[in-house]
């Protein structure tokens, strides 16, 4: 299997576009046409996690954390970020990242947390904007449902849970052809009247050489009439955090042992109880302390995620419940999103998931 197959399949799913500024996703080590015979899937690569993939004969790593998230100025071992990195090359070792793109999705790293909790109602809490952009074209009326088709299915008019989305209003465009033009109707030299549709639909941004292409080889005119207007609108499918539903609301302590039993934790640092019940719940994979207030705007009872640091559990102030369960601990279902994936896409590909735990931070029970 090729490797650009593969990385294809993990950007159709999260794009690297969806990643934050700060982040580096995506092909990290690797030539991306290189044919690949094995895949380990961890949360972190680590000098074990390697030397496990050259044991199993693997020679991609896929990850959630990339191994190379700062820039390196010298690479001569001093570290285990250079160590990895020397030895994977050496090894014909590729490493790829899904970051904060695959928490950005909608089906990422926070539904997976929402889905192992069996919460119900699920949105994202902080939907990101900027992401879409409006198409508008025009053509003539009989060709009007072909070019729709075409662009819905090279992935435009989707809002929300709503798809082939489209606005068309009729007019009568006017145009003269050249005598350097073949034109489609008319005549060259002649002003021509064509009753046509106005075709209006949106985007996502990353989509935009397919959505263009979809176009221009669905329309009929040689030379194609069309606006591309940005939008400010915010993406609901695309954004930080979710919050759900129980569907049997819980009291906080039962709660707090099933939250513990289903993260697999044994410790969970959170504020104060209040005496009351937990129904509507908001999770963060990873560090999410940024998303507290609109956990709060949300209406959660109670915020699940990680790296909660002393006087941030005071912005709390008495509005919800912090529940800190670690950040291993909140992204360490991220391989099964990696594993369903690729299993549905390459059912022949030999595909398995790390057997090190590679959690730097340990708890000590007495």
């Amino acid at each position: 299997m090729n490797l650009s197959q593969i990385t294809e399949t993990l950007e159709t799913f999260a794009p690297l576009q969806y990643q934050e500024h700060y982040d580096n996703a995506g092909l990290i080590i690797g030539n991306k046409n290189s044919e690949i015979k094995n895949i380990l899937i961890c949360l972190d690569v680590t000098e074990e996690v390697l030397d496990e993939a050259i044991t199993k004969g693997c020679n991609l790593i896929i990850a959630h954390h990339p191994i190379i998230f700062f820039p390196l100025k010298k690479i001569n071992g001093n570290n285990f970020v250079e160590r990895i990195v020397i030895k994977s090359i050496q090894n014909n070792i590729s490493i790829y990242a899904a970051h904060t793109n695959l928490d950005n999705v909608k089906n990422g790293v926070n539904a997976k947390i929402c889905e192992k909790l069996g919460l119900k109602n699920c949105k994202i809490i902080s939907p990101k904007k900027n992401l879409l952009r409006k198409i508008i074209s025009f053509c003539p009326t009989e060709y009007a449902v072909s070019v729709r088709q075409a662009l819905f299915a090279a992935g435009a008019g989707h809002i929300g849970e709503y798809d082939e989305c489209s606005f068309n209003s009729a007019g009568t465009g006017t145009f003269r052809a050249s005598e350097n033009t073949n034109p489609f109707v008319g005549e060259q030299g002649k002003q021509h009247q064509e009753q046509e549709l106005k075709i209006e639909t949106i985007y996502p941004t990353h989509l935009e050489n397919k959505i263009l292409k979809a176009l221009f080889s669905s329309h009929p005119y040689e030379e194609v009439a069309y606006d591309i207007i940005p939008l400010e609108n915010k993406n609901p499918l695309v954004g930080s955090g979710m919050v759900g539903e129980l569907e049997v609301e819980k009291n906080e302590k039962e709660f707090l042992n099933f939250l513990k039993e289903k993260m697999k934790t044994s410790c969970i640092k959170h504020t104060k109880l209040f005496n009351k019940p937990i129904k509507k719940v908001a999770v963060c994979g990873g560090a999410g302390s940024f998303l507290l207030k609109d956990a709060i705007l949300n209406g959660a009872d109670i915020f699940i995620s990680s790296d909660f640091t002393y006087h941030q559990f005071f912005d709390a102030e008495n509005k919800i419940i912090i529940a800190d369960i670690g950040h291993y601990e909140s992204e360490q279902f991220t391989s099964e999103i990696f594993f369903n994936l690729l299993k549905e896409n390459f059912p022949d590909l030999n595909i398995c998931v790390t057997e090190k735990n590679t959690n730097p931070v340990n708890c000590f029970l007495i």
